[in-house]
């Protein structure tokens, strides 16, 4: 019999929205130039940001896509551009309440295979909570965030109250890396995606541990991050190993060494290869690893899962957890 398989890590781009800085105020908004029927291009002022296909707008293309991967459940989440962190938060709660909308009309026509996650206005915690709360009553099933505002962490207070608000009202959050830096030694061969998502992810799963959130946080939060958990846990030796040898500068707020909070939190298996997903169960645990795609990127996955598949020390137990009754855990609780 088949595994039931859901992935995790998807995003959407809208075919069309509206005019964000008569809708929002300011200006240089992302706004969706389109070039054909199923091809488009996000601008950001006059910049080509991103080609997007009809696979990012359309549920009939996105279906087939899954039906030729065998994957039986999508949750669907927007892409980080939109996110507007920078803006002022009455600025940014109004673009979330667009792209969430528009989310729930993106996702009506795959019925429950198409899983909404929204975005909320994270630089500010109570604004992003009423979102939240907004959304899931509107048929969301959990969050999409960056994994930082400007130079605030996931340890920073603000964002700390909104994820103990995921956690009381028992929203799952997704954690994707964006906005990272740049300069001449990352603006060449996508190093920003290839070095910079890695690290950005990885310094953050770090900021929930050595920042104290999950020490502050009740244990029902759940939370997965993005591409493997980045660096981290090919890394966590090192962290652990800093946090004896240094604890005068590594400790932070933390009450144990890294390693005593892996079972806090998720990562998908967006690592391509056999050996890397076999680091990734063994520092994780195979109860935290769950299918993820990057779907339609042309960084993710296709076919979705493949590295499950291939993955020869998995046992058939293993498998199935891994290609969705971890997601329905993340899911669902």
């Amino acid at each position: 019999m088949p595994h039931r398989v859901v992935d995790v890590h998807t995003h959407v781009v809208p075919k069309g929205w509206p005019d964000l800085a008569a809708a929002c105020g300011g200006a240089g908004w992302p706004w969706l130039r389109v070039d054909s029927e199923r091809a488009a291009m996000i601008m950001v002022g006059e910049t080509e940001f991103r080609p997007v296909g009809a696979e990012c707008w359309d549920p009939e293309t996105r279906l087939a896509d899954m039906a030729a991967d065998g994957v039986d459940v999508q949750v669907v989440s927007p892409t980080p551009v939109f996110f507007s962190y920078d803006r002022p938060a009455d600025q940014a709660v109004k673009v979330a309440r667009i792209f969430n909308d528009l989310m729930l009309e993106v996702t009506a026509g795959g019925g429950d295979r198409l899983v909404p996650f929204c975005q909320v206005p994270l630089q500010d915690p109570d604004a992003a909570c009423a979102e939240l709360d907004r959304c899931l009553a509107a048929g969301h099933a959990g969050v999409e965030i960056g994994n930082h505002v400007g130079d605030r962490d996931l340890d920073d207070a603000g964002i700390v109250q909104f994820l103990t608000h995921c956690a009381e009202v028992g929203a799952p959050v997704f954690v994707h890396p964006w906005d990272m830096p740049g300069g001449p030694r990352l603006d060449r061969w996508m190093a920003r995606w290839l070095t910079g998502m890695p690290a950005e992810t990885h310094l953050s799963v770090l900021a929930l541990i050595l920042g104290g959130v999950f020490d502050k946080v009740p244990d029902t939060l759940r939370i997965c991050f993005a591409h493997g958990g980045g660096s981290f846990p090919f890394w966590l030796g090192r962290a652990d190993n800093a946090w004896h040898r240094r604890g005068d500068l590594v400790r932070g707020a933390s009450s144990a060494p890294p390693s005593a909070y892996v079972d806090r939190f998720s990562v998908d298996s967006v690592v391509f290869e056999p050996a890397a997903l076999r680091l990734l169960v063994d520092t994780m645990g195979e109860d935290r690893v769950l299918v993820g795609s990057d779907y339609p990127y042309p960084l993710g996955e296709r076919p979705v899962g493949q590295v499950v598949h291939r993955a020869e020390f998995l046992t058939d137990a293993q498998r199935a957890k891994l290609l969705g009754g971890n997601a329905l855990r993340f899911l669902h609780g």
